[in-house]
């Protein structure tokens, strides 16, 4: 509070703490309290809309939860070895059965042909090729309610 305090005496735009907060609440916390970003991103817009003088008291709130948030970097991790792979010209063809079959000729290239609706699995889920490469990006950690996907994606394990 109290940097957020200096920056706000100094001057700072507010939309520009707001942002850094919104990213430090996907960056930082990320899944282990999803609710971080939502909580941040209303306080974006609710200062967007309140303005100053009362809008330090959604960024206040919202600084606060973030601060005493559990915290996680497994989303952001994942995304820069993803980018990493597509940078490095790593790329993968989409399997078939998840190609696009809306268009005229799709069936002739074999699109969607195969494709398992995973709704119409138990549990709503589905073992299907979803990459031509067995690769994961996501590592879920212990922390708040990421510790919940992490034994969600260890129960869909083949």
């Amino acid at each position: 509070l109290y940097y957020l305090a200096k920056m706000l005496y100094a001057g700072e735009d507010p939309r520009f703490i707001a942002r850094r907060i919104v990213i430090c609440a996907s960056e930082d916390v990320g899944n282990a309290d999803p609710q971080a970003l939502v909580l941040a991103n209303a306080a974006f817009q609710v200062s967007e809309f309140v303005g100053m003088p009362e809008a330090r008291i959604p960024l206040a709130q919202a600084t606060v939860y973030i601060a005493c948030a559990p915290k996680s970097n497994a989303s952001y991790m994942g995304i820069e070895s993803a980018l990493k792979d597509v940078a490095e010209n790593r790329t993968l063809e989409v399997p078939a059965p998840l190609k696009d079959a809306s268009y005229k000729s799709a069936e002739k290239l074999g699109h969607g042909e195969g494709y398992k609706y995973s709704h119409d699995y138990e549990g709503h889920h589905v073992q299907q090729e979803y990459m031509e490469k067995k690769i994961r990006y996501y590592f879920p950690t212990e922390q708040g309610y990421e510790k919940k996907l992490k034994e969600y994606l260890d129960k869909l394990k083949p």
